[in-house]
C-alpha cells in the first residue's frame, strides 16, 4: 500500500494513477504494484498535480476541467445548444430528461412527467451530486435539462461554483410570436418528442416569463433571443 500525498486541493479530485480510490481533499491511499523510485506512484520526471483543475492532454497542452450547466423553458434550443458544445468541445452530455424518465419508466418514482415542479425537488438533488462528483473527479461535463432551481448556486460552496459555467436561454415575446412554427418545427431536431400537442405560443410565453423572472430574481444572466437563435447563442457557444 503507497500512500501518496498531494497539494492541498480545493474539492477531492482523483489520484494520478487513475483509481477510483476513497480519498480527503490532501491524502490517499491506493493499492498500487507499480510504485516509483520516489515513492510517488507518479511517472518518473512527471509533475505532482497542482489543484488547478488543470490536466495535460495528449499534446502537451493544458486544458481546464468545467461543468456546463444549460437550462430554460422547453423549445428554446437547449439539447440544441448542448449537441453543439459536445461536438465542439467533445464533453461528454448529460440530459436530465433522461434521468426523469430512468425514473419514472422504471418504476422508481410515481410522479409523472407533468409534474414539474415536484421532479425539480426531486430530480435536483441527484443532478447536484453527480456535478459535485465531476468537479472532484476533475471531469468535464455538460447537464442540460429545465430541472435546476432558480437559486441552484445556493446549493454549491465556492469551491465548486469556480468551475461550473452557467447558460440559460430563453425567448422574448416578440420572438415567439414571429417565430412560432419554426419553433415547432425545430423541436424536434436533436431528440423526437413524442407529444407535441401542449406546445402554444401563449403557453411558451408563460414558460420563458416563468424562467426569466426566477432566475434574474436570483442574479443570473439570461440568453434572450429576440431575433435569430444562432445570433443568440454564438457569444456563449463561443
Amino acid at each position: 500500500m503507497i500512500c501518496c500525498s498531494f497539494a492541498p486541493l480545493p474539492v477531492p479530485a482523483l489520484c494520478s494513477s487513475g483509481a477510483g480510490c476513497k480519498m480527503n481533499y490532501q491524502n490517499c491511499c491506493l493499492a498500487q504494484s507499480n510504485a516509483t523510485a520516489d515513492g510517488s506512484g507518479l511517472p518518473v520526471g512527471s509533475e505532482r498535480p497542482t489543484g488547478n483543475k488543470k490536466q495535460w492532454n495528449k499534446s502537451g497542452v493544458d486544458e481546464v476541467k468545467m461543468v456546463i450547466m444549460i437550462t430554460g423553458a422547453s423549445h428554446v434550443g437547449k439539447t440544441v445548444l448542448a449537441q453543439r458544445m459536445l461536438e465542439k468541445n467533445k464533453y461528454p452530455y448529460f440530459s436530465i430528461d433522461h434521468l426523469k424518465m430512468g425514473l419514472i419508466r422504471s418504476g422508481i418514482t410515481d410522479l409523472t412527467p407533468e409534474d414539474d415542479d415536484e421532479l425539480t425537488d426531486y430530480l435536483w438533488p441527484i443532478v447536484r451530486e453527480i456535478i459535485k462528483t465531476a468537479i472532484e473527479n476533475e471531469q468535464n461535463l455538460i447537464v442540460e435539462g429545465c430541472y435546476i432551481p432558480f437559486d441552484w448556486r445556493n446549493n454549491f460552496e465556492e469551491q465548486y461554483l469556480r468551475w461550473i459555467r452557467f447558460i440559460c436561454i430563453a425567448m422574448s415575446d416578440e420572438y415567439i410570436d414571429s417565430h412560432f412554427e419554426e419553433i415547432k418545427s425545430h423541436a424536434s431536431d436533436i431528440e423526437t418528442r413524442l407529444d407535441d400537442s401542449y406546445c402554444t405560443a401563449e403557453q411558451l410565453k408563460q414558460d420563458n416569463h416563468q424562467v426569466i423572472d426566477g432566475y434574474r430574481s436570483n442574479g443570473e444572466q439570461i440568453t434572450l433571443i429576440t431575433e435569430n437563435y444562432d445570433d443568440s447563442i454564438k457569444e456563449v457557444f463561443d
